[in-house]
């Protein structure tokens, strides 16, 4: 059985720096570029807390790349 498919196991939330969520198995060490963020909870309750919590699906630099366009002048604008 795939680990990630085990709903009687707990989990990690975690959280990427592009501001992405996941969840990851308590027995398994958490990968390097991975913070824990949420409950240590059964799978359904940490993908329920992800539902609850990740409310921009945009990577981070995706998010920040569009904030710089938005506030740069365009050109040919007086």
């Amino acid at each position: 059985m795939n680990p990630f498919d085990d709903d009687s196991a707990d989990f990690h939330v975690v959280v990427n720096m592009e501001g992405q969520y996941s969840i990851w198995p308590n027995f398994r060490e958490i990968p390097e570029g991975w913070d824990p963020v949420g409950p240590l909870r059964k799978r359904q309750e940490c993908l329920a807390w992800i539902q609850q919590n990740w409310t921009d699906m945009r990577p981070r630099s995706l998010v920040e790349s569009m904030a710089r366009e938005a506030g740069a002048p365009r050109s040919g604008a007086s």
